[in-house]
């Protein structure tokens, strides 16, 4: 039996990989002959970068850059070479960076009593773009979730070296809040091998760059921001967007995925060679999982939670779409469920199984050694039953 396991991370418990490893040993205990092909799995989102670098044999790079408060930070980000298998069926060759913004300006990196927007920058994200470009990327794929941010991007472009600048001339200070100084937009100093660079940006949500659906109102208090601040930031990245359309053709703050990470969605779209797409989507492609289903027996997939949530748009519904294509069975595991995680049977997975085998704390079901074995565990004893009804 050829068997294919792609599960999206554990957050805080298992990375792709090691969910799928672990997957990967269950069945192997019950069914030693099988064929199992492990893949990396994520939706843009944490975990995106380990997932493509390992997953396609890259290399990981660390770089100390500005962190979301101005405190260096260590991030990492992955490169993948022209050889590798990413480019088989590729349009464009040469080096592609792996970054996740998350990396240099999450919220995780920041305690819960210093969220505040108005300080908060990507200046990091920008260096580590600048950083890869030194190193010989020409192609990035960024995932731009969790941020801790509301600057528009701005910071990222000031460290490629686009001039925001108050009316002495100077670079507006860092965070949404210089916002409110900016008079004017300049790309004399950008790096000139940004020109040459294209951007594939994993980004799932919709949200114009202001208004009452912008990323100031729809995500600006999970981010430290009260109602006066909102609104000032919304009046603030309106201006900004007024002034860049004036100079930057590209500049639409209505377009859908502008409001995404605090207007970041925006950034990419005006100033740099970009499309947002679906997180999951850039993996699917890039990774090239329909070439290892199509010939597969049985699919695996799953991520920490599975909920009503999961059929909109996330990884193992990615995975279930492409296995349904070939009419393969889909099976998953996860962490935990929830009573509307049947949507999932619906669409596209045909069975799912929770790993946690007693009553035990958040903390204990987190943790790694525990989750590893639990998921161990739940594949022998579902790849036992199937090789009672289906012998091999």
């Amino acid at each position: 039996m050829k068997i294919v396991v792609a599960i999206d991370s554990l957050k805080g418990s298992l990375t792709s990989l090691e969910a799928g490893k672990a997957i990967e040993q269950g069945i192997l205990q019950a069914m030693p002959d099988a064929q199992v092909s492990v893949r990396p799995l994520a939706d843009g989102g944490e975990g995106t970068v380990e997932a493509l670098t390992l997953g396609m044999n890259g290399r990981p790079e660390t770089v100390t850059v500005c962190g979301p408060l101005q405190k260096p930070v260590e991030c990492t980000y992955g490169i993948l070479d022209a050889s590798a298998a990413l480019y088989e069926s590729s349009s464009y060759s040469g080096k592609t960076a792996i970054v996740e913004m998350s990396g240099a300006a999450g919220i995780t990196l920041i305690s819960d009593q210093e969220r505040n927007p108005f300080n908060t920058t990507t200046y990091g994200v920008g260096e580590v773009i600048k950083d890869a470009i030194q190193k010989g990327c020409r192609h990035f794929i960024v995932g731009i979730g969790g941020s801790a941010t509301n600057d528009g991007g701005i910071g990222m472009l000031q460290a490629l070296g686009y001039g925001f600048l108050d009316q002495n001339g100077n670079q507006i200070s860092p965070g949404a809040k210089g916002l409110k100084d900016l008079v004017k937009i300049t790309d004399t100093n950008v790096i000139p091998e940004l020109k040459e660079c294209t951007f594939r940006v994993a980004c799932d949500v919709t949200n114009p760059l202001c208004g009452d659906q912008g990323c100031s109102a729809v995500y600006g208090p999970q981010k430290g921001a009260t109602p006066s601040m909102i609104m000032q930031m919304d009046q603030w990245l309106g201006a900004y967007a007024q002034l860049a359309s004036k100079s930057f053709p590209k500049a639409n703050a209505n377009q859908a995925g502008t409001g995404a990470a605090g207007g970041m969605g925006f950034a990419f779209l005006t100033f740099t060679n970009a499309v947002l797409e679906s997180g999951i989507r850039i993996i699917l492609e890039e990774t090239r999982l329909e070439e290892y289903i199509k010939d597969a027996d049985m699919v695996v997939t799953g991520e920490g939670r599975l909920d009503g949530q999961t059929v909109m748009g996330k990884a193992p519904i990615g995975v279930a779409d492409i296995a349904k294509k070939y009419n393969k069975p889909v099976l998953a595991f996860s962490g935990c469920v929830t009573e509307d995680a049947t949507a999932c049977n619906t669409a596209g997975i045909d069975a799912f199984f929770p790993i946690l085998r007693s009553i035990v704390t958040l903390q204990e079901a987190m943790n790694h050694d525990i989750a590893q074995k639990n998921m161990t565990a739940a594949a022998e004893q579902v790849f036992r039953l199937i090789r009672c009804i289906q012998p091999v």
